[in-house]
């Protein structure tokens, strides 16, 4: 049930919802890019309480198992959250995509202003973990638009006088829905691990 190779075939399955998924974080980035002034007040709460935990995490007796829990638990927290929520009509992953693009477009375009070195940012800042952890945070939240799409789709077919002219198949969906929550937090932990450790010491 939990096999990789059936979880490709899921993202293939719902190419559709990963390709909204992909296009609401593209939009978050421009948007955090071109409106980084207009937007500093909305974004900057966020980036001040992380800022500040990892001052504290910094400070620890182990400072790369610190952020190592901090980091893999957040983002799998969110993610199965993205996932699961996305029963809302998929409302909650299309604004977690539009926020987590907005923070990154902002940090990157104002870091880019104060003459930042945008090769040590993208290439040792982001790319170690980034490379696992955004795609996976994307595929999350494009099973979570999924599962809003499906609600949607159930609560028009209702009307169906037969049960059988309903075109969702509910267990079929939601074995695929545990098993991309299962292979999301696997990506997330190998990306917590190299962000804690790789990512830590490019940066440091």
């Amino acid at each position: 049930m939990l096999s990789f190779r059936l979880f490709i075939r899921d993202l293939l399955k719902y190419k559709r919802s990963l390709i909204v998924a992909i296009a609401f974080f593209a939009v978050g980035i421009l948007m955090g890019a071109i409106e980084s002034d207009r937007i500093a007040n909305l974004v900057m709460d966020d980036i001040e309480v992380l800022r500040s935990y990892s001052e504290q995490l910094s400070q620890t007796a182990t400072p790369e198992l610190s952020f190592f829990k901090f980091i893999f638990l957040n983002n799998s927290v969110k993610s199965l959250g993205v996932i699961f929520l996305g029963a809302l009509f998929g409302v909650f992953p299309a604004v977690f995509l539009l926020m987590n693009g907005l923070v990154l477009g902002f940090l990157v375009t104002v870091q880019a202003q104060k003459g930042a070195d945008m090769f040590d940012l993208i290439v040792k800042g982001l790319l170690p973990h980034g490379i696992i952890e955004i795609p996976a945070i994307i595929i999350a939240a494009a099973f979570g638009i999924q599962f809003g799409y499906f609600v949607l789709k159930g609560i028009g077919e209702l009307g169906a006088r037969d049960r059988g002219e309903r075109t969702i198949v509910w267990s079929d969906f939601l074995i695929s829905l545990v098993r991309a929550a299962f292979w999301t937090v696997i990506l997330l932990l190998v990306a917590a691990v190299i962000e804690s450790t790789l990512t830590f010491y490019l940066v440091r």
